[in-house]
């Protein structure tokens, strides 16, 4: 399996030095550049880049111009800035050019590694749904998924504990879009038997929200059809 190639833009030597140690005991292959200038240059050199780290203030070219000329270019890999906390307004340009996370120095390797590590997982997601090989047992809605094979939910790459049935209901409801299912019909195709007393399925409902959703109160994808029944809306 290929490694991920990181590519590290920071004027400061001794960041990029520490920063590449951290990532080559992650197991990343780190290519390093001292500026936009030499950053752009490692990129057209052929090497596939999986994500770069870009520092915005740097000289020759800083990363707002990088970042600028690489996606006009058409590269899509994720690109996480780092930024002084003076440096607001360039962090909200960086992002209208197509930054996709920020991390504000001083930060700790630990949270620059999840932050690499968070969107590496989406843009490997990203890269299989444009091959088409996007699991048919994985099932996607927004920020939700959940995987059959692996029994596992997660919202925004955050794992979910679920029970067994609270897993059943959420993989019901999400491999059918829109579909509003009755709490009878819910339980009996979970439970496998004739509902008698579908109070559970509400408790189940109520319970699943506090686990999925931002806020349950106001919920983005468990929504119930007032008087027939719940369903996962599409996004």
């Amino acid at each position: 399996m290929e490694k991920y190639r990181i590519l590290l833009v920071e004027d400061d030597n001794e960041i990029r030095n520490g920063v590449e140690i951290y990532l080559k005991n992650q197991g990343y292959e780190v290519l390093q550049a001292a500026n936009g200038k030499e950053g752009l240059a490692l990129i057209k050199q052929g090497d596939i880049i999986h994500l770069a780290i870009v520092d915005i203030m740097m000289p020759v070219m800083d990363g707002v111009t990088m970042l600028m000329q690489l996606r006009a270019a058409g590269y899509e890999f994720p690109v996480i800035m780092l930024s002084a906390k003076s440096e607001e307004v360039d962090k909200i340009m960086g992002l209208n050019m197509g930054a996709d996370d920020y991390v504000t120095k001083p930060f700790t390797p630990l949270e620059l590694l999840a932050r690499v590590n968070s969107q590496l997982r989406r843009y490997a997601k990203y890269l299989n749904v444009v091959k088409g090989e996007e699991n048919a047992h994985i099932h996607r809605i927004g920020g939700l998924e959940l995987n059959e094979d692996t029994v596992e939910v997660t919202v925004d790459d955050e794992p979910v504990k679920l029970t067994p049935m609270e897993f059943k209901i959420v993989q019901l409801l999400i491999k059918n879009p829109g579909r509003v299912f009755s709490a009878d019909e819910i339980y009996e195709r979970v439970w496998n038997e004739k509902a008698v007393n579908t109070d559970t399925i509400m408790v189940h409902v109520r319970n699943i929200r506090e686990k999925i959703e931002i806020d349950p109160k106001n919920p983005k994808y468990l929504k119930v059809v007032w008087g027939v029944g719940y369903k996962i809306e599409k996004q």
